[in-house]
């Protein structure tokens, strides 16, 4: 969850250390600092709180060496606080270090070195590394690492400096994503590739257990046996500017705007001639043919999208489908076998728990298919195939244009197995890729063309903040759905959780009469998803039941709709047009918007929520 970056070069370290943090706070930010070795001593500067509070500090006092490592953490073992903050140092203070992951036996190691007379600062796990360096170390850091590392348990990327060895950073991996920058007189180490991006795009990927050791002059990977392993580098094709905010008050808001080209992106890369390519997919077409289930595993908003491909996998080739949260598939010892598809899908890449579900799926003899948007991370090596989203870096935690890209995606694999199954006629996917082709410029549509419509969605906000207040801090949200977009009602939920704190609920809109009914009275603040549907008219018998017991409807419908009108809504939002199969890709976009204005009307920290982080790499 944490970053990390490890700099060596002429630059001043401070100002590669913190630009490469600003472009990683998103994995963490309780606190932030960074190690720069300065004639042979360690300068280390560390602060509680966000990463411009340490900004602050060092333009006052500024480190001047140029090398150093820097930290931005999301707190697992410990409070976050000034002691507690990364980096670590060793009793000598010539040792420090930075790590992102969880030491499973830091406490058996801890008990171990303060009998040997190591003297602990802080309550994280992570300080026992660096005294471990420090017992280990005989003039030689790499070895010393080497020594370190064999000793831990659970997950770790770390990044190591010593004052005695003032030219080289030392690094290791082992299932914490953890990239290798190559530039010309300089390298870098980073946890994620914007963190090295203003200075190059030329990127080597470390395997689980290698290390790395970077000086000026080059990157040496070695595996734990001491054996050094020739890496290809691979040049990263999207540019820094993406990652920036480029004039939008939010990330998240900007994100939200880049969906209707993401998804056109998507097509235009992989329609050609009425037929879908996946270059990269490296699972032959007979495999496919042969594929008896189909296994979905995510966590979060990718979970969300795998719920959707269930909807359409399952109408559209008639393989059975099931969906799963990653944490809970590798423990009820999941019935997969060489006949089953297991299909992984997470932005990063490096999603724990996504990944030791695909570890735990390889071992029963599934094939693996990961859906991801990092090139080269570890789901994408690891799994049998994969196909890359594409949708460029995503800086706001709450997720939005992965989820449409995610979706893009299980619609053309989809297509892809309709074809190839013949369990479609060719007229009908003919037909389902020109509605298809619709959907980026509708989207564009919702953002551009109706911005009024969203002005209204920012007034809507703006009322919920005053009825909240007037309700003594009580008033809360459903989300209500139906077939293809009861898993937008769980996104729609989801999201103004996670950047407004405000509780909300996803359900599909039947079971409403099966529990969540009985929270409807003048309180709460229902939204639903009522686009022209097959179940439009049972949506429609839901909001009735809604407004009979004084509940405040927000409904989504579709443009032109006149039905909706006689239904007595508190507030219309209104769709284009489309498929229903298409229509979560419409549908989402509202329910961002919303979750971002309420966040605003509130004051929050849309792009950095307390207590989250946007890769999530520990279990």
């Amino acid at each position: 969850m944490c970053g990390i970056v490890g700099y060596v070069g002429e630059r001043k370290a401070q100002d590669v250390l913190l630009k490469g943090l600003s472009r990683l706070e998103y994995r963490g930010y309780d606190s932030a600092g960074i190690a720069v070795l300065e004639a042979r001593k360690i300068n280390l500067i560390k602060r509680q709180g966000k990463l411009r509070i340490l900004a602050n500090v060092l333009k006052a006092g500024p480190a001047k060496g140029t090398v150093g490592i820097g930290h931005t953490r999301w707190a697992t073992h410990g409070v976050p606080n000034d002691v507690n903050a990364h980096p670590h140092a060793d009793c000598t203070g010539k040792i420090a270090i930075v790590h992102n992951g969880i030491i499973e036996n830091y406490l058996d190691l801890k008990a171990s070195l303060i009998k040997e007379g190591h003297k602990f600062r802080s309550k994280t796990d992570t300080e026992i590394i660096a005294h471990l360096i420090e017992k280990y170390y005989k003039g030689n850091l790499e070895q010393a690492v080497l020594k370190t590392v064999k000793l831990l348990k659970g997950s770790y990327a770390i990044a190591a400096i010593h004052a005695n060895e003032p030219d080289k950073v030392v690094g290791a991996r082992c299932d914490s994503p953890l990239i290798v920058g190559l530039g010309k007189g300089e390298n870098f180490l980073a946890s994620d590739v914007p963190a090295v991006l203003d200075y190059t795009k030329d990127v080597l990927y470390p395997d689980n257990h290698e290390i790395i050791t970077i000086t000026k002059t080059g990157a040496i990977v070695k595996n734990y046996t001491g054996r050094v392993v020739s890496k290809r580098p691979s040049r990263i094709k999207w540019d820094i500017k993406q990652a920036e905010k480029a004039g939008y008050e939010h990330f998240m808001l900007k994100e939200i705007y880049e969906q209707g080209d993401i998804v056109g992106g998507i097509l235009d890369e992989r329609l050609h001639d009425g037929k879908v390519l996946f270059e990269e997919l490296n699972i032959n077409q007979g495999a496919f043919k042969h594929f008896k289930k189909i296994v979905i595993v995510a966590c979060g908003t990718a979970y969300h999208a795998g719920l959707t491909g269930k909807y359409m996998l399952e109408e559209y080739t008639h393989i059975p489908c099931w969906v799963d949260t990653s944490s809970e598939f590798r423990y009820r010892d999941p019935i997969v076998d060489k006949e089953t598809l297991v299909i992984i899908i997470s932005q990063s890449g490096e999603t724990a728990d996504s990944l030791a579900a695909l570890r735990e799926a390889k071992r029963k003899g599934a094939r693996t298919l990961g859906i991801c948007n990092v090139v080269g991370s570890s789901i994408a090596r690891e799994a049998d195939g994969v196909i890359y989203t594409h949708a460029g870096p995503e800086i706001a935690v709450a997720s939005t244009k992965a989820y449409t890209a995610q979706l893009a995606i299980l619609y053309l694999l989809t297509l892809y197995l309709a074809r190839l199954k013949k369990t479609l006629p060719p007229s009908r996917i003919s037909y389902l890729i020109k509605e298809f082709r619709k959907a980026p410029s509708l989207m564009e549509e919702l953002l551009n063309e109706h911005k009024s419509e969203y002005n209204n969605i920012a007034a809507y906000a703006g009322e919920f903040k005053k009825y909240y207040h007037e309700k003594h801090n009580k008033s809360y949200f459903l989300y209500l759905g139906r077939n293809i977009n009861y898993p937008n009602a769980l996104e729609g939920a989801l999201k103004l959780k996670e950047i407004s704190y405000i509780s909300a609920e996803g359900y599909p809109a039947g079971e409403m009469k099966h529990g969540p009914i009985a929270l409807i009275d003048e309180n709460p603040w229902v939204v639903c998803i009522v686009t022209q549907s097959k179940t439009y008219d049972k949506m429609l018998s839901n909001i009735q039941e809604i407004k009979a017991r004084g509940g405040i409807v927000i409904a989504i419908t579709t443009e032109g709709d006149k039905e909706i009108l006689h239904h007595n809504v508190n507030y219309l939002i209104e769709v284009p047009k489309i498929d229903e199969l298409f229509s979560p890709l419409l549908v989402v976009i509202p329910l961002q918007l919303l979750a971002y204005y309420v966040a605003k009307e509130f004051g929050y920290d849309i792009d950095q929520p307390r207590n989250l982080a946007k890769s999530v790499t520990v279990e």
